[in-house]
Order: C-alpha cells, then sequence, then structure tokens
C-alpha cells in the first residue's frame, strides 16, 4: 500500500467550488448547496484504499455527531475509475450503502476538483469555516492500518470543536496520511 501525506493547502485558501454529481442521490451539486451553517469537511475517499477502510466507521462517526450541529459533510473521490474500476460511480453506491454514509459521495471524473483542492490522498480531509475559508487539512487521528493505534478522530474533532465553538485550534496540524490518489 502506497503511502501518501496530504499536501497541506495554505490555511484561508476559500474553498474551490465544484459540480459534481452525488452518487448517492444522483443529484448534482455545488459546494455552495452542500455547506453547513457552521462550517464544512471535504473529505477525499475512495472505495478500495485501505487508509479509508481503516477510518470509515469513524468518519462516519464523526458526521453523525457534527451534521446536527451545522456542519456540512461531503466526501468526493477523484481516483481514475478506467484504471481503478472498483473506484466507479457504481460501486461508489455500493461502499456508501454498506459504510452507512448518507451525507453525498461526489464523483470528480475530471480530477479538476482534486488538483484545486490539492488534494493528494485518501483519505484527505479539509475543514472549511462559515466563510468557506480553510480552518484545518489534515489528519483524522495518529491510528493507521495496523499501526495499533486505536481510532479516535482527535485531530479532526478537536479541529470540528474549535471551529463550532470558537476556540482555538491546536497546532500543527499534521498532513494526513494514505493512498496516493490514481491520476489519469
Amino acid at each position: 500500500m502506497a503511502r501518501t501525506e496530504s499536501t497541506m493547502l495554505p490555511l484561508g485558501t476559500i474553498a474551490p467550488e465544484f459540480y459534481l454529481k452525488d452518487t448517492n442521490s444522483n443529484d448534482t451539486f455545488t459546494f455552495e448547496d452542500l455547506k453547513g451553517l457552521k462550517g464544512t469537511l471535504v473529505l477525499f475517499i475512495c472505495n478500495h484504499c485501505p487508509f479509508v477502510h481503516h477510518a470509515i466507521k469513524e468518519v462516519v462517526m464523526i458526521a453523525n455527531d457534527y451534521r446536527v450541529q451545522g456542519l456540512g459533510v461531503i466526501a468526493i473521490s477523484s481516483n481514475d475509475a478506467v484504471k481503478y474500476p472498483q473506484d466507479s460511480p457504481e460501486f461508489m453506491t455500493d461502499f456508501a450503502l454498506e459504510n452507512k454514509i448518507d451525507f453525498p459521495y461526489l464523483y470528480d471524473a475530471t480530477q479538476e476538483v482534486a488538483k484545486a483542492y490539492q488534494a493528494a490522498c485518501t483519505p484527505d480531509f479539509y475543514l472549511f469555516d462559515n466563510q468557506n475559508k480553510l480552518f484545518y487539512r489534515g489528519q483524522l487521528d495518529d491510528s493507521r492500518p495496523g499501526n495499533g493505534i486505536p481510532l479516535s478522530g482527535s485531530d479532526l474533532r478537536g479541529a470540528i470543536d474549535a471551529l463550532i465553538y470558537n476556540r482555538s485550534l491546536k497546532e500543527p496540524q499534521k498532513p494526513s496520511l494514505g493512498c496516493g490518489i490514481k491520476w489519469k
């Protein structure tokens, strides 16, 4: 399994806009359509990455815990579905159902959105404030497949709490680590 770190897009960056199809509903959405009242979590994931498989239950719990507090949650897959057919939109719908993902899971067929966000790995997390400015980018927590550290979501949860409750953010922000995005 390839280990790729996130690129750490500069804090304060305005969320790049997109217009992508949701594989859960077949509707097409923009960032503005899906953003939350308090902030928005954009995560790049895919169906086959062992890092995503390791973290997905905690990610879904975080989404469920914070959406009721005004956080928008958006998942995007940008992998090349020709070379990696298991990441095709049809399988994204199955993956969402199997993992109880009931937030939008969008497909970035052109990979333009991943490039705009400078996404590098799966999972890759971007937390924007209610002004669409990047507040946090980095890891879920220190847990990785096989390292024996239990999942807690502590880094991401701490960042979301800081955003929602107007607290200072823990520094430094550590990059996420996962499988590299499968570019065309």
